[in-house]
């Protein structure tokens, strides 16, 4: 089974919990989404099934099904929504951060250690996540996974609250 398969499955993506605490993390920062944001909440990474890597060539294409499903559902209008979403695939594609970008990087707010490695590890995400981290200078292999996990939820916390402001300014519905 490929990694993003196992990822949507039990891993960090996966498909009931990873939605959920997206959902959180967009009320946290925009107030309750319209029923076509929903769908984008819970389709945005559906790409990853059957893709061999996450961060690689063929995982960073993930959010095309996505857009693809909530264009048939929602109209072509919400596409931009979900591919915005990763980083990596705006800055290849020359497309914008969305919205969703934010709510999906904050989610991490909303998971436990305690659920977040175990479903790391077992899906094998881990291993990729810490040898990026590892290459990038971000948390070295010689620290254990409890201290990565800390430094990226931090990380991710702090983009978030940045890259929302975009949105609302100085009146953003931040909620520490």
């Amino acid at each position: 089974m490929e990694i993003g398969t196992r990822s949507l499955l039990f891993g960090v993506h996966q498909f009931v919990w990873h939605p959920n605490t997206v959902y959180l993390a967009w009320v946290n920062l925009y107030g309750k989404p319209t029923w076509k944001e929903i769908v984008c909440i819970i389709v945005h990474d559906w790409g990853y099934f059957g893709e061999p890597d996450m961060d690689g060539e063929e995982g960073l294409k993930h959010p095309e099904l996505g857009a693809r499903i909530v264009n048939k559902i929602c109209g072509s209008e919400y596409q931009d929504l979900i591919l915005g979403h990763s980083r990596s695939y705006t800055k290849v594609n020359g497309k914008e951060i969305s919205k969703l970008c934010w709510a999906d990087k904050l989610s991490i707010k909303y998971d436990p250690l305690w659920l977040y490695l175990p479903r790391a590890w077992m899906s094998r995400e881990l291993k990729e996540y810490r040898a990026v981290a590892d290459q990038s200078g971000f948390v070295g292999q010689d620290k254990c996974h409890r201290t990565w996990l800390r430094k990226l939820k931090r990380t991710l916390i702090q983009q978030a609250r940045k890259g929302s402001q975009k949105y609302f300014g100085d009146e953003l519905r931040w909620i520490a």
